[in-house]
C-alpha cells in the first residue's frame, strides 16, 4: 500500500526517522521551500513541494498517509486527503486548532467512510506497556488521580499561532487525559472547575475536579498553570500504587510501604526515537487498532476536554460568576 508522510517540519522528522527504521516505502509532501530543504538536509529524503492540494491533483491519493503538519493545518490536510481517496490516516493530535474543528473533521470521515486514527503516542510508551501488565495481574484499577500542570513560559515562547495557545489543553495538555481515559474507561460523572485567567490561555489557568467512570474508577486531578508542576498520573489497585512522572518512568509503591521504587522496563525504542510513536506506527501500519484513538473516540472526548479545559464549546453548565465553571454529569 502506497503512503505518505504529510509534512516536513520536527515531528515529520520523527516519523521520517521511523520509517526509515522500519525500511517501509513513503513519499514526502511539504508545503514550504525552507521546511522541504531542512528535511531534506537532514534526511536525504526528497520532498514534494506545494502541499497536499497539488500531491494530490498531481498523481491521486496515497493508500495511507501519515498528518504531521501544524495544528492549524492538520484538518485541512485530513480532510483534503480522506476527500482526496486515502482509506486510511494517522493524523497527529489533536487534530484540529478546536473541538468544533474536530468535530466537522469527524463528519467528513464519518461521510467518506474513512479509517481515520489521532496520534495520541502516550498510549504506547514502554512504561504504560509494563503497567498495563501488572495492574492486570494485580486484578485492575481500583482509583487514579492526576497532574495537568503545564509550562507557562515555555508556552509563551513557542512561534505558533495564539488560536492554538488559547487551546493548548485540547493541543497538548489532551494527552495525559487520553491516557487516563485508556485505562480507566470514560467519564460518567464529572464534576469540574476552572479559575483565573492567562493571557495566552484565557479561559483558565486552574482547574481542580473529579469523577466516576463508567468503569466505576474514581478519579480526581489537579493543574496549575502559574505554579510549579509537571505531568503524572497515578493508578491505584489492591496491590500496589503506580506512578508514572514523568509519564515515560514507571514507579510503584507495594501494599503496606511508602518505599516509592523504579520499576526497570525495556524502553530501548522509547530512547531510539520519539517515546510511543515507533509502537503507535507499527500498529498503525499493520492495522492494528487495539491500543489506537479513533477519530470517532477522539470526538467524543472532546467534550471532556472542553469541560476540564473550560472551553464554551463543549462545556456542560453555564458560566458562574467569579470564574468558576462547575459542572455536573456528562451525557
Amino acid at each position: 500500500m502506497s503512503l505518505w508522510l504529510i509534512g516536513a517540519g520536527p515531528m515529520a522528522l520523527q516519523y521520517a526517522n521511523i520509517l526509515t527504521a522500519m525500511g517501509r516505502p513513503f513519499e514526502v509532501v511539504g508545503r514550504s521551500e525552507e521546511s522541504a530543504a531542512r528535511f531534506e538536509a537532514s534526511t536525504g529524503i526528497p520532498v514534494r513541494r506545494g502541499g497536499i492540494t497539488t500531491a494530490l491533483a498531481g498523481s491521486g491519493p496515497p493508500d495511507q498517509a501519515i498528518v504531521a503538519v501544524g495544528i492549524d493545518q492538520l484538518a485541512l490536510t485530513t480532510s483534503a486527503l480522506v476527500v482526496g481517496g486515502t482509506s486510511r490516516v494517522l493524523v497527529e493530535k489533536p487534530g484540529g486548532v478546536d473541538s468544533a474543528e474536530i468535530r466537522a473533521l469527524g463528519r467528513t470521515v464519518e461521510e467518506v467512510g474513512a479509517e481515520v486514527s489521532v496520534a495520541y503516542n502516550r498510549r504506547y510508551y514502554s512504561s504504560v506497556a509494563a503497567m498495563r501488565k501488572m495492574i492486570e495481574r494485580d486484578g485492575g484499577i481500583n482509583s487514579c488521580v492526576f497532574e495537568i500542570t503545564e509550562y507557562s513560559d515555555t508556552v509563551i515562547a513557542l512561534d505558533m499561532p495564539s488560536t492554538v495557545k488559547e487551546s493548548w489543553f485540547l493541543a497538548n495538555t489532551s494527552h495525559v487525559v487520553d491516557l487516563v481515559i485508556s485505562l480507566c474507561g470514560l467519564p460518567d460523572s464529572l464534576s469540574s472547575q476552572t479559575v483565573g485567567t492567562l493571557s495566552w490561555h484565557p479561559a483558565a489557568a486552574q482547574f481542580v475536579g473529579s469523577g466516576l467512570t463508567d468503569r466505576g474508577i474514581p478519579f480526581s486531578y489537579h493543574g496549575d498553570w502559574e505554579a510549579p508542576g509537571r505531568w503524572g498520573v497515578e493508578f491505584c489497585t489492591g496491590m500496589r500504587r503506580y506512578v508514572l512522572r514523568p509519564l515515560e518512568e514507571l514507579h510503584k509503591v507495594d501494599r503496606e510501604s511508602t518505599t516509592v521504587e523504579r520499576v526497570e522496563i525495556d524502553d530501548r525504542l522509547d530512547r531510539e526515537f520519539k517515546p510511543g510513536v515507533y509502537l503507535q506506527t507499527l500498529a498503525f501500519l499493520e492495522d492494528d487498532g487495539t491500543l489506537a484513538c479513533t477519530l470517532a473516540d477522539h470526538v467524543r472526548n472532546c467534550d471532556i476536554y472542553d469541560q476540564i479545559a473550560g472551553y464554551s464549546e463543549g462545556r456542560a453548565a453555564s458560566t458562574v460568576d467569579g470564574g468558576h465553571h462547575p459542572s455536573g454529569r456528562l451525557q
